[in-house]
C-alpha cells in the first residue's frame, strides 16, 4: 500500500455542495470523495493505493483535474484498486458535477 499527499494551487470555484462521492473500490476501480474545505483557495489530495511507484502519474492526472475543474478549497480523497488513468479521470469528473450541483 503506498500513501501519497498532494498540495494543488489552480483553483477559484468553491463548491456548491458539501460533498461528492463517486466509485467503488475494486480491482481496476477506485473510490472517490470531493468534501467542501477551508484550505485558503488551495485543493488538497490523498490518494491511498495498492499500486506502488506511480507518484509521478497520480501528481499529472490529479493536477490536470483541478486544472480543468478549477476547482478551490476541496479536500480529494481517493481509495485506488488498481484503476488506470481514465478510469480515475472518469470518476473524478463525475464526482465534481455532483460537487458542483450538476444536474444528474
Amino acid at each position: 500500500m503506498e500513501h501519497l499527499e498532494f498540495s494543488f494551487d489552480h483553483g477559484s470555484m468553491a463548491p456548491a455542495n458539501d460533498f461528492a462521492h463517486a466509485g467503488v473500490v475494486g480491482s481496476g476501480n477506485l473510490e472517490v470523495l470531493l468534501e467542501r474545505a477551508e484550505l485558503s483557495g488551495r485543493c488538497e489530495a490523498v490518494v491511498d493505493t495498492a499500486i506502488r511507484g506511480y507518484e509521478r502519474t497520480w501528481h499529472k492526472v490529479l493536477s490536470d483535474f483541478v486544472t480543468r475543474q478549477g476547482l478551490a478549497d476541496v479536500r480529494i480523497s481517493i481509495n485506488d484498486g488498481g484503476a488506470t488513468p481514465a478510469v480515475v479521470c472518469l470518476r473524478l469528473d463525475q464526482a465534481a458535477a455532483d460537487l458542483k450541483g450538476a444536474p444528474a
